[in-house]
């Protein structure tokens, strides 16, 4: 077999085919055999028809279609290895010759994988994040625990403050009308909790139980109702009972309940300053490796084939409809609930998922430029790290991968995000509150 490849304008190309005639006298020959099996013939079992017979009474071109869906296969496959092309998507095949005797001969146009031009990607300057746990972050976080245990009580005397929760009735009007959605009775509402357009909540501080009060709010320009974006409304509202956290003491048995493995109250403080060190140091870490990814991804240049976004964006919509079977849905019916289709879901993750090829293209290409290597130790212990995450043995994670191919490449892009980061410039941020926490979209992609 012989291959040739003629790169043509932008990321096609065509590769043009030829395989010798004596496989394809092979491949006409399971052609037949998988045929005769099919036709009847009188004078003749089922099956039993005669070479010639057939081809005299069909013609030898009956079985052209299965032989060179028996050769294209393995001839296309061979013919990429040959000449070492990456294509991102099904080919667009011609066949040019297919005849009894003769060489089989095919052109495929293929879109491969883009040319990466890489920007800088060493000594980019990093904001260095804040990894030190203060007395207050481990307050706030024992507040919050305990806020857990909390028992709501009715508040029988004062106003509403925030933190409290109330119950409400509201009816909700725009342009003097009433608007649908925009009614509720007996309806609880966490004051802080940023759950109600914007100003709702504010507007009750300070009502008591049984008193009424005009809201007068704005709805977001975004807002999901385009009848009711940008329009200003009055929710005459009613507070039928206002309750508070009444928050218990940490004692050592509160401890011990918090965290089964203290025993006293200093012990749960001790644990916890750990564990949230450790948390703070870990957020801290992803979120300089973000923005080196980020970094390197946009110094990089690439014509990105839509073939690649397509199949991205097919992945990510397979990933979507998982985590919402998790929640007891499938994609039909959060369409549904949703009032969208899967074409506005897809518009909607299109931007991310070239950031995917892109981010993943170009860390690829950097772990070419450095010749990074991922050794049978390193899968190892990747493996290892993953039996212990999730609880699964190593055997039954390679059982249920088939292979370890991804987690090799997933190794690899690893060691390139820690090259990143270990080769950046760090410079002390700018912004005061340096709280800044990453979403993680391409760290967990990535499993770093």
């Amino acid at each position: 077999m012989t291959a040739t490849w003629e790169k043509k304008e932008g990321n096609e190309g065509l590769l043009k085919v030829t395989v010798p005639a004596e496989k394809v006298n092979k491949a006409l020959d399971q052609a037949f055999k998988k045929v005769v099996k099919q036709i009847n013939v009188p004078g003749f079992r089922k099956g039993k028809v005669p070479r010639p017979i057939f081809e005299q009474r069909f013609g030898v071109e009956a079985l052209y279609q299965d032989a060179v869906d028996i050769l294209l296969p393995e001839a296309y496959g061979e013919a990429i290895e040959e000449t070492k092309i990456n294509p991102v998507a099904q080919p667009e095949i011609n066949v040019t010759q297919i005849e009894k005797g003769k060489d089989f001969e095919f052109e495929a146009t293929v879109t491969v994988e883009p040319e990466v031009k890489l920007g800088d990607y060493k000594g980019l300057e990093i904001e260095k994040q804040d990894s030190e746990l203060t007395d207050q972050d481990l307050q706030d976080e024992i507040d919050h625990s305990l806020g857990h245990l909390a028992d709501m009580v009715v508040k029988e005397d004062g106003a509403v403050e925030e933190g409290d929760t109330v119950n409400i009735d509201f009816d909700g009007y725009v342009d003097g009308e009433q608007f649908e959605g925009g009614q509720a009775d007996g309806y609880d509402l966490e004051i802080g909790s940023g759950s109600f357009i914007p100003g709702f909540e504010d507007q009750l501080v300070g009502v008591k139980t049984g008193e009424e009060k005009d809201v007068v709010v704005t709805f977001p320009e975004e807002y999901h109702a385009e009848e009711l974006a940008g329009k200003e409304a009055t929710f005459k509202t009613k507070v039928n009972e206002i309750k508070y956290k009444e928050v218990p003491e940490l004692t050592d048995e509160i401890a011990n309940e918090l965290d089964s493995d203290a025993n006293s109250v200093d012990e749960y403080k001790e644990n916890l300053r750990k564990r949230l060190s450790e948390q703070k140091a870990q957020d801290a870490e992803n979120v300089e490796k973000e923005e080196a990814i980020n970094k390197v991804t946009e110094n990089t240049t690439i014509d990105i084939p839509q073939a690649m976004i397509d199949t991205e964006l097919d992945r990510m919509v397979q990933e979507f409809g998982q985590r919402i079977q998790q929640q007891g849905l499938d994609l039909q019916t959060y369409f549904q609930i949703s009032g969208q289709d899967e074409s506005q879901l897809r518009e909607q993750m299109k931007d991310d998922a070239e950031q995917r090829v892109k981010t993943n293209l170009t860390l690829s290409a950097i772990a070419d430029e450095e010749n990074i290597e991922v050794t049978d130790e390193d899968i190892d212990k990747e493996l290892e790290k993953m039996s212990s995450q999730f609880n699964i043995s190593v055997e039954d994670i390679k059982q249920t991968l088939g292979n370890t191919d991804i987690i090799k490449n997933d190794v690899r892009i690893q060691k390139v995000i820690d090259l990143l980061r270990d080769n950046a410039k760090y410079v002390d941020s700018a912004k005061e509150d340096k709280k800044k926490k990453t979403n993680n979209k391409l760290l967990n992609w990535y499993k770093v």
